[in-house]
């Protein structure tokens, strides 16, 4: 986004309740007000700090979650509790612009979910939650610059990828130096995985989470992690959900194991971890969940410079393929009928410059085998070849697609092309898949290139591979993207040393990546 620019003092109150379900009353908020303050809560209910996200030109979500026992299923009462927050124009809250109050039920676990409007356009404000005479942390937020704006910069960083037990979130700490404007989350950001002994650090609890207080315990250690909070509170998160925020390799309503998971049981997995995925995101209330069901797909606009379209490449999906056959199955679908016509639909009613996709899962083909012959990576799009085949020749009639994804835990930066059987076909595209934050830990880079090196002559189309942990960090103008890969010396610390490894240069109307 372009720079800060001051707004006038424009001061103003708002009282309202941002809670699922009806609206309260002013008297009820009072009365829930003055209840509060005869039952003081337990202390440290902010424990699990402050997030922002989903950024409009004229508001932003706010979040936090009242738990002050945050690993024993948040240690709050059982009973409805009114948080209230507010905005400024500074960090130290002389200049209010904003405030309102939210219901906190523990029937979603006491989040809170303060959908703002009402706020300038392309700004930063600072925020913070009050209740029973606590004070959250303070965040700071940025709203989305004025739709019909074409804007003269966004920085985004990318991230996926976060498991407790791999390494510590360091990344973190140097994408918080960077100062994005925007971080884009595209799944994995808890583990499901049980405790592990051999574990940089291990997970709570003492096996996979199924309840939803098992997930909420795992949500709230994750949250713990100093590098991550610190981050949800310096910028708006847009985020998605891969697998491992329910079950490793689920897809739709079919579990990694249905020969130990009855479809009655994975439903019932679904509910509590879709549930407690809502509770613990800065998002709005059209991704409440409807059972096992919940909405994620969705976009956000950043005037006229940047269309970001976020999807679900979990909840509609085919069941993975296991062979070439199946994956050149036309049946097959990724994205199911609805999402993948809404996703045709923003990306050719797009007026922006630049067109993203955040994908939790790689786009562009991954030829494992050696020499002749083909051998996919069936997780991914690969395995879903003519449904891929399809929207890349969309592509062709779309201005700037740039697709952001993640799961591979490496970076693996490539031209998309129209037809990747046809090595002469035309590039569409381009495509950052996001090394980790933690996952896979530290790893060998020498024995990663001796193994992967050898495939790039199968995959022309990749630009740069590696498997260092870290993010990949955007700034977009209306000529260009410039890339970064950031990379950490070390996930095994909780501090560590970052670096750029690798620069990349995407230039409007010439789609295809060129190393700088």
């Amino acid at each position: 986004m372009s720079g800060v620019v001051s707004p006038g003092r424009r001061r103003f109150l708002t009282v309202g309740a941002a809670a699922v379900g009806a609206a309260a009353s002013g008297q009820l908020l009072l009365a829930g007000t003055a209840r509060a303050a005869q039952t003081p809560l337990p202390a440290g209910v902010f424990s699990l700090g402050v997030a922002s996200g989903d950024p409009l030109p004229d508001g932003v979500v706010l979040w936090t979650r009242l738990a002050p026992d945050s690993l024993n299923g948040g240690g709050m009462p059982d009973r409805a509790v009114v948080v209230e927050w507010q905005i400024s124009e500074d960090s130290r809250f002389r200049r209010k612009v904003k405030r309102g109050y939210a219901w906190a039920r523990p029937e979603l676990g006491h989040s809170v979910h303060a959908d703002v409007r009402g706020l300038l356009p392309d700004r930063h404000y600072w925020y913070r939650f009050r209740t029973s005479g606590q004070l959250s942390p303070v965040g700071r937020t940025r709203t989305a610059p004025r739709q019909l704006v074409s804007g003269s910069h966004l920085r985004l960083a990318l991230a996926s990828c976060q498991n407790w037990q791999h390494g510590y979130f360091t990344p973190y700490a140097d994408m918080l130096a960077q100062d994005p404007d925007v971080v884009v989350f595209v799944g994995d950001y808890i583990y499901e995985s049980t405790s592990a002994i051999t574990g940089v650090r291990q997970h709570e609890g003492t096996g996979e989470p199924f309840s939803l207080v098992q997930y909420r315990n795992r949500y709230a250690q994750y949250h713990s992690d100093p590098h991550l909070k610190a981050m949800h509170a310096a910028a708006p998160f847009v985020v998605t959900f891969d697998d491992h925020e329910v079950d490793n390799d689920f897809a739709g309503d079919v579990p990694q194991d249905p020969d130990k998971q009855s479809p009655e049981a994975f439903a019932a997995r679904l509910t509590a971890a879709y549930q407690a995925y809502y509770e613990h995101m800065p998002v709005r209330a059209t991704a409440v969940p409807n059972g096992p069901h919940i909405r994620m797909h969705r976009r956000l606009d950043f005037g006229r410079l940047v269309r970001l379209n976020i999807l679900d490449t979990r909840q509609f999906r085919s069941d993975q393929a296991t062979s070439q056959a199946g994956a050149q199955d036309p049946a097959m679908t990724m994205l199911g009928a609805a999402q993948k016509q809404w996703l045709l639909s923003s990306l050719h009613g797009s007026q922006a410059r630049w067109n993203l996709i955040a994908s939790q899962i790689m786009m562009a083909e991954t030829d494992l085998k050696i020499g002749d012959g083909k051998l996919w990576y069936y997780d991914a799009w690969d395995g879903y070849q003519v449904e891929r085949n399809a929207l890349l020749a969309e592509f062709g009639h779309v201005r700037n697609p740039v697709v952001l994804s993640g799961d591979r835990h490496l970076t693996m930066i490539s031209d998309l092309k129209r037809d990747f059987a046809d090595p002469g076909s035309a590039v569409v595209g381009s495509e950052f898949v996001g090394t980790s934050i933690s996952s896979g830990g530290d790893q060998d880079p020498v024995a990663f290139h001796k193994e992967w090196d050898a495939r790039l002559g199968d995959n022309p189309h990749w630009k740069v591979i590696d498997n260092h942990r870290g993010y990949h960090l955007f700034d977009i103008r209306r000529a260009g993207i410039d890339a970064q890969v950031r990379i950490a010396d070390t996930v095994t610390s909780s501090t560590s040393a970052s670096r750029t490894l690798a620069k990349l240069h995407v230039e409007s109307g010439k789609p295809g990546v060129q190393k700088v």
